[in-house]
């Protein structure tokens, strides 16, 4: 089996953390909360200046070499780190926003459905007659209804 493979043709997949808990929240998530409104605090950005200050005065100055690489294995570490908050945050958002959309689209179908078990009761009501132009849109309707209906949870699919 090659990297990243468990059988062949199944790729390896990570759950997000915001999927993997239907309790609440975990330690990743609480850590990772924390630690972006600490990276997007004013003291947080004062250490960074500090750190880029320190890297180019250890250059200026001519410091031995092990010093040079340490600020700049600081810097690439905070980096990383940073990057990885990022991607996370990004994430968080990205499933939020998706749960507020599946939500719009559910309360969207619920409406679309009353209206046409509203249209179906009203017709059982009235004689055969002309087609009105009222009924011929409700017919259409159907198709935003399944539209919805595929919309919801679309995000699990991809």
């Amino acid at each position: 089996m090659g990297m990243g493979r468990t059988a062949p043709g199944r790729a390896v997949s990570v759950p997000h953390p915001a999927e993997r808990s239907s309790d609440g929240r975990g330690w990743f998530e609480n850590l990772a909360e924390a630690a972006s409104n600490f990276t997007s605090s004013a003291p947080f950005y004062g250490f960074c200046l500090l750190l880029v200050a320190l890297f180019a005065v250890a250059h200026i100055m001519g410091l031995p070499l092990n010093w040079q690489l340490f600020v700049g294995d600081v810097m690439t570490s905070v980096n990383l780190l940073l990057l990885a908050l990022l991607k996370n945050s990004e994430r968080r958002a990205e499933h939020a926003i998706q749960r507020k959309l599946d939500s719009i689209a559910a309360a969207l179908l619920d409406q679309q459905e009353a209206r046409e078990q509203e249209a179906r009761e009203q017709e059982g009501r009235e004689q055969e007659g002309p087609v009105r132009e009222g009924r011929r849109r409700g017919a259409g309707a159907e198709g935003i209804g399944d539209d919805l209906r595929d919309a919801i949870r679309m995000e699990e699919e991809l």
